[in-house]
């Protein structure tokens, strides 16, 4: 019987330090908002932030962001191509043909960005999934008439 528990409590710590260096890892490379380079006048009104500590563990946040001197949200998320460029980022294809993408100098963060519609068109049909509030946020400004985008920021290949 003594020896069945130290068996299990052996294997224990085997089992416990590859899920504790996933978050540990995690927690050190996990991206802040404030690495991200947004078009000037933009408002962030709603941020989540998520870890998933599953075999390809990663940590993100999932963004909506607003701005008012815009009238399109397609117009919105062109011009953020322009300003992510300008910053040394570089351009990629999204996830999904509704999405555009960008990597951070060095490759050390990736950005997914899509218009508000385009997004939520993607929610409705579950090509994607988003946090609750982040869907929230999204379906009030297409109600506002805002331009809006939804992004996701996640640590690169690097």
């Amino acid at each position: 019987m003594t020896a069945r528990r130290l068996g299990a409590l052996a294997a224990f710590p085997l089992v416990a330090v590859p899920i504790a260096g996933c978050g540990a890892s995690n927690a050190e490379r996990a991206p802040t908002v404030s690495q991200l380079p947004l078009v000037p006048g933009s408002q962030i009104v709603a941020q989540v932030r998520s870890c998933d500590r599953g075999p390809n563990a990663f940590c993100g946040i999932d963004l909506v962001v607003r701005n008012g001197k815009y009238t399109s949200s397609d117009i919105l998320a062109r011009d953020e191509s322009h300003v992510l460029r300008k910053h040394g980022w570089s351009l990629a294809d999204g996830d999904t043909s509704l999405q555009s993408a960008a990597n951070s100098p060095g490759h050390t963060l990736r950005l997914t960005y899509a218009t508000a519609t385009g997004d939520l068109r993607e929610i409705d049909l579950g090509v994607i999934n988003r946090p609750w509030p982040i869907t929230y946020a999204l379906s009030n400004s297409m109600f506002d008439r805002d331009a809006a985008m939804s992004m996701r920021l996640e640590v690169g290949a690097s």
